[in-house]
């Protein structure tokens, strides 16, 4: 079966998403088919399979993004719609729709499940110049979490220029976008000197659980030729699963 909804990818304008401010973006509604939507939000890897990141030192001085995460390898045991999907993701199709966004070159995707709970955020950030863009999938639904709680991904300006290996507070920035994390949408952003993106702490209940899927879209560089002679992803993984 097909997972991501072509049509609407084929929709998307290349054009208006790289002259958005204030850097470019684009909400995707309805990015996967309804059937493989459900499929996927109904096989979504469990907490026992993903690493619970707390305290995490980060560079310059950047809060600690606690989650449960899971970084994909080969080999990774998943259920058959996940297994589809990221075959699907690996294909020539989103290899196309990623060229005619972000320009005509190759990229390696990298993928992970990010799950995060009450008081968890993303302080914010710019990536490493080796993640062209970013491609984020939400996989909460309207029962199971309510858009008061949060978990939106903020897409951040700001009136000044700031240096890209800092911290900036969210007070510092000006919010240009807010999305997911409900429904069947997804969020595409590319990574430039200035692309500030973040989130806010959670106010959900215990127990609850905002849940994305993130495709990083990795362009070749030294570090990534690097880590492949030895045996590592772009990521700094390693290629396989133990």
């Amino acid at each position: 079966m097909k997972y991501l909804n072509d049509a609407v990818l084929d929709a998307v304008s290349a054009e208006d998403f790289q002259k958005r401010p204030p850097y470019p973006w684009a909400h995707i509604d309805d990015s996967l088919t309804d059937e493989g939507f459900a499929r996927l939000r109904e096989t979504l890897p469990s907490t026992e399979m993903c690493d619970k990141h707390i305290g995490a030192k980060r560079a310059y001085g950047q809060m600690s993004h606690d989650r449960y995460m899971l970084h994909y390898r080969a080999g990774l045991q998943l259920s058959q719609p996940w297994r589809e999907f990221i075959a699907e993701l690996n294909g020539p199709q989103y290899q196309a729709f990623l060229r005619r966004m972000l320009g005509n070159r190759r990229y390696i995707p990298t993928f992970s499940w990010h799950y995060a709970w009450e008081g968890c955020s993303v302080s914010p950030h710019c990536d490493a110049a080796r993640k062209r863009a970013t491609h984020i999938f939400h996989f909460n639904s309207p029962e199971e979490w309510d858009q008061v709680w949060g978990g939106q991904t903020l897409i951040l300006g700001s009136d000044k220029p700031l240096p890209t290996h800092s911290a900036p507070s969210f007070d510092e920035l000006t919010v240009a976008g807010a999305h997911g994390p409900i429904g069947n949408g997804s969020l595409l952003f590319q990574r430039t000197p200035h692309s500030w993106h973040g989130m806010k702490p959670l106010t959900c209940p215990p127990g609850k659980l905002r849940k994305i899927f993130s495709v990083t879209l990795n362009i070749v560089t030294t570090q990534v030729l690097w880590r492949r002679i030895r045996g590592k992803d772009p990521d700094g993984y390693r290629l396989r699963a133990a």
